[in-house]
């Protein structure tokens, strides 16, 4: 069993936010990924507070995958330098976290 994850990032239209989901999932690095908003995003970019709407992503993922799935997200973005953060799923039913195992094998 790997280690797992959920990734986020965020864009600015929820149809930006569906076609990467889609695409991410599409191509087998994430097993699901949930696509919330609009959010209130507030934030310092280039040297100056801002704020914000937003639609949330956020994908489920192995740690065996994150990197492709990190390098996915990256090309496949938006934006110039989006968020990829990602933090453990420490825990999960044992039919779910094989269901994650299962549906990003690569």
């Amino acid at each position: 069993m790997s280690g797992y994850l959920q990734v986020s990032t965020a864009t600015a239209t929820r149809d930006e936010a569906v076609q990467l989901a889609g695409s991410a999932v599409g191509a087998g690095l994430a097993a699901g990924a949930q696509v919330v908003g609009p959010v209130v995003s507030v934030f310092w970019h280039e040297g100056r507070y801002g704020e914000g709407e937003e639609w949330q992503v956020l994908l489920k993922t192995t740690e065996r995958r994150y990197a492709e799935l990190e390098a996915h997200v990256l090309e496949n973005h938006p934006w110039g330098n989006p968020e990829v953060s990602a933090v453990p799923i420490s825990a999960g039913s044992a039919g779910y976290l094989d269901w994650l195992d299962r549906t990003t094998k690569g």
